[in-house]
């Protein structure tokens, strides 16, 4: 294009100078023979006109090229609109050509017409068909990317419309440009409805860049907390103790209540709620409901205040009622139960103790725990009163006289009742007779007969049981109670049935490693120690078997019968080893006594007969060793 641009320039020269001119501006040289190709002068044209030296082609060069802007890939440029199609607008850039950019990249334009200016970048100067390549899109990414640099780095408020929702927020466009709103920076309350945003205008603040992929984050939520702020510090720097504030509960938690004092939140806390014992500040607050607290306390650092509801009406112990005297008897809730007592609420604030020892006129344990029941209404007298300290004790006892002071005329000793079972411990039975009158039964005091390792054994909690009164401890206001008693001791009875030597029959009930229980007729239990269980087998009494038991010891004051199986079968070889002796004895005393007959008859022995004696004594004499062989 250059080539041709300048041959004809010099074309027209040639013309103007007439081909007549004294001083021709070229050579002209005579025609020559023909040569070959290789001696062919290219310098030369086919009108014999000789070319510019390289220094004039160089020279135009720069003349051409010094019309014409100097352009870089990536530059913003200002170009002017020269033409427009249906489909592109064509720009003039100053460039040696003009540019073509799509008419979607002009939509925020609808009246673009030929001779506006606008900016774009230079995305290629010359692309693979020598077109100039523009971009309008990437000049307003461009600037819109510096402008929120910018304004990231100033804190400036900017304005942006929201164009769609995404995963996990909204997609605003700022200055042109997509940016991403995250559902937690939308609003200082929770958002679940995103589709409300889509469309709107609103104001954001640039709260995070990412220069490497170009993609920013905005936030309308830092916008509110900043007025917010503004707004807290303004109430901070006007609030004193003891100023009453108008509030709207904001959240309601276990603990209190969170108020919302107009920019400002503060925390009632359950117990500034009301005088009275409450379980939930929902029982007193709802959500939305405006009220009045006054300001208890506030930290200005830690930007925390403490509200107070009950401070605004006045203590209940300041206005008790005249009836709550000492003396006088009152009726309170139950609201709090603690292992020394239980605390009755008599009127909203006002509370008393009823101690442990104040509940019954018993000396016995009183779990207050297992007495009281929260909620649950009891008719008290107040012992004490103090309304300087707020303190008062109360007892539910001394609603009755004392039971104690007639105990000799309703329980003289050796006299029967029926009680109830109240505790069990290892040792005896606790038995209430009377309300305030009550007392033990010791474990060995139970039945004559059978030793019990626990008392549960034989009674329960709750059951009935007839008692006799052994005896009355006043100073300690006990009672010693006994069950057995209530029947003549079997043990007088039962020594001749048992005595020493008898053999009954029984069942071992129990084993262990020292013996066995035997249970023996007429309710009465024995022990065998090991060594007198064993059998003549060689074997041992098992656990529930049956068998004969003989009795070695009988002890009626310890109340103990010790038995024996072993005796039974050894006794009976040693009697009969004994009869055998004594039989043999008899035949040797028979025989002594038939001699001394024949003896006696005889007065005067022959050889003969002493022969005969001889034979005689010696045969008696065989047959009693005979006899002790055996």
């Amino acid at each position: 294009m250059f080539h041709n641009i300048i041959s004809k320039q010099l074309n027209a020269d040639v013309q103007e100078s007439g081909a007549d001119t004294a001083t021709p501006t070229a050579t002209t040289n005579a025609p020559v023979a023909p040569t070959a190709h290789d001696d062919f002068d290219w310098t030369v044209d086919k009108r014999n006109v000789a070319a510019y030296s390289e220094a004039e082609k160089e020279k135009y060069h720069k003349v051409y090229e010094s019309t014409f802007v100097q352009l870089n890939d990536g530059e913003l440029i200002k170009g002017t609109v020269v033409g427009l199609t249906k489909t592109d607008v064509v720009l003039n850039i100053g460039f040696k050509s003009d540019g073509l950019i799509s008419f979607n990249e002009f939509r925020d334009i609808p009246g673009l017409k030929v001779g506006d200016e606008v900016e774009v970048m230079i995305v290629e100067k010359e692309d693979r068909d020598g077109h100039l390549n523009l971009s309008r899109r990437q000049a307003r990414i461009t600037r819109a990317w510096e402008r929120i640099v910018e304004v990231h780095k100033t804190g400036e408020v900017i304005t942006g419309t929201v164009t769609s929702k995404t995963k996990g927020g909204l997609i605003v466009d700022v200055f042109g440009m997509e940016t991403f709103l995250p559902g937690s920076q939308i609003d200082v309350k929770p958002v679940t409805d995103y589709d409300q945003f889509v469309g709107k205008t609103m104001e954001f603040k640039v709260v995070k860049i990412n220069e490497a992929i170009k993609n920013a984050v905005v936030s309308h939520k830092a916008l509110i907390e900043s007025d917010i702020e503004a707004q807290r510090a303004q109430i901070m720097s006007k609030l004193e103790k003891g100023q009453v504030l108008e509030g709207t509960v904001k959240n309601i938690t276990d603990f209190g209540a969170f108020m919302d004092l107009g920019g400002l939140d503060g925390l009632l806390y359950i117990t500034d709620i009301s005088w009275g014992r409450i379980a939930h500040p929902s029982e007193v607050l709802k959500l939305d409901q405006k009220i009045n607290v006054v300001v208890l306390d506030f930290d200005d650092e830690k930007r925390r205040i403490s509200l107070g509801l009950k401070q605004l009406t006045p203590h209940p112990w300041d206005v008790l009622s005249d009836s709550i005297v000492e003396g006088n008897t009152v009726k309170g809730k139950v609201v709090n139960i603690e292992d020394y007592g239980a605390f009755l609420e008599i009127q909203p604030g006002v509370e008393g103790l009823v101690h442990v020892s104040e509940i019954t006129w018993a000396n016995t344990p009183v779990n207050a725990k297992e007495f009281f029941k929260l909620g649950d209404e009891h008719e008290a007298k107040i012992v004490t009163l103090d309304k300087e300290s707020r303190k008062m004790s109360l007892s539910i006892k001394q609603l009755s006289a004392d039971p104690w002071n007639e105990i000799d005329q309703k329980f003289p000793e050796g006299s029967r009742h029926a009680g109830l079972v109240k505790n069990i411990t290892n040792y005896g039975v606790f038995v209430e007779l009377a309300p305030g009158i009550g007392g033990m039964i010791h474990i060995s005091d139970l039945s004559w007969l059978k030793r019990f390792n626990h008392p549960t054994e034989y009674t329960k909690v709750g059951q009935h049981i007839d008692v006799m009164i052994l005896g009355i401890d006043r100073e300690n206001r006990k009672l010693q109670l006994g069950h057995k008693q209530l029947e003549e001791d079997p043990w007088n009875t039962l020594q001749d049935t048992f005595a020493i030597g008898s053999i009954h029959e029984g069942v071992v009930t129990r084993r262990d490693d020292k013996g066995a229980t035997i249970q023996l007729p007429y309710g009465l239990e024995g022990f065998a120690p090991n060594r007198h269980l064993a059998k003549e087998d060689g074997k041992n009494i098992a656990a529930d078997e049956t068998a004969s038991f003989m009795v070695i010891e009988f002890d009626r004051n310890e109340k103990r019968i010790v038995l024996s199986h072993t005796r039974i079968w050894e006794q009976g070889k040693i009697e009969e080893e004994e009869a055998v002796k004594k039989e043999a004895r008899a035949d040797a005393d028979k025989t002594k006594k038939a001699v001394k007959n024949i003896q006696s008859k005889v007065e005067k022995a022959t050889l003969g007969d002493l022969g005969v004696l001889a034979d005689l004594k010696k045969k008696m004499e065989g047959g009693a060793e005979d006899k002790s062989a055996e």
